[in-house]
């Protein structure tokens, strides 16, 4: 049945970033496609075992753990012991981004580390560590969060912007290596969405509100509308994908302005 390509059943999911936002949403929804076990990772412990306690109270599996992915070994250890326990990990998503939106000029170089340290260390630490699993296993699913900032940027993004394109090309070299191994590696593109770290562009209705309007759906998105696009990744739905990107930005890229002339 063609309903079944979109199951995750019998699968090991993992979700770094999974306390809050877009992970949260993510494992959650894993949970809810019938994913055998959802790991809960954040380096917020108590965010990552509330959705954990959440997704066992709605009679699914799942466990929660830290993971700070800028510790390239803590990373390693966290999902080796994960396949371990299950004896395999089928499927991946890493979430997690930091953001400091600043004037290149005014840039400190301790801020570009920290924004580099995690957003692409970071993402490089995961994708390794779990690469490794599934390249001896033959087989899973990776899923990277990149982000409309991969092609189209705005002043105070330089640092953000510039991890976020990195994310995609580790992406799909990651892709091009693994293969030909059973594994595959894609990214999500998200738009604007609302979560802890857009916080305070919502608290600034003037901002929010120019974010809303460059979309064509006049809209920011929730963090469920990016569920469905990565559990398609994650799934058999997608077999034949990898080394892509899916932007999931309510048409953001599509449209370079929203004069519409008269009579249209």
């Amino acid at each position: 049945m063609a309903h079944d390509l979109f199951s995750l059943a019998g699968k090991v999911i993992a979700v770094v970033g999974a306390g809050s936002g877009i992970g949260e949403a993510i494992a959650l929804g894993a949970a809810d496609q019938g994913a055998a076990f959802v790991a809960c990772l954040d380096v917020n412990q108590a965010g990552a075992t509330a959705v954990a306690d959440r997704i066992a109270a709605l009679g699914g599996s799942a466990g929660a753990a830290v993971i700070d992915i800028a510790d390239a070994d803590g990373t390693r250890t966290c999902l080796d012991r994960l396949a371990a326990e299950h004896g395999r990990l089928d499927g991946l998503v890493c979430t997690p981004s930091i953001n400091v939106r600043k004037p290149i000029l005014a840039y400190s170089g301790e801020e570009f580390d920290r924004v580099v340290r995690v957003n692409l260390r970071g993402n490089f630490n995961v994708l390794q560590a779990a690469g490794r699993i599934m390249t001896l296993q033959k087989r899973g699913s990776i899923v990277l969060y990149s982000s409309i900032r991969s092609i189209v940027t705005e002043p105070g993004q330089s640092v953000y912007s510039m991890t976020k394109a990195g994310i995609l090309q580790l992406a799909k070299t990651a892709a091009t290596e693994w293969a030909m191994l059973g594994v595959r590696v894609n990214a999500v593109g998200p738009g604007v969405v609302e979560t802890p770290l857009t916080a305070p562009i919502k608290n600034n209705p003037e901002w929010y509100d120019a974010y809303a309007k460059k979309s064509p759906m006049q809209r920011w998105a929730q963090p469920g509308e990016m569920v469905g696009p990565t559990l398609f990744l994650l799934s058999d739905a997608a077999s034949y994908v990898t080394g892509t990107i899916i932007y999931a930005d309510g048409g953001w890229l599509a449209a370079d302005g929203r004069f519409i002339p008269p009579g249209m």
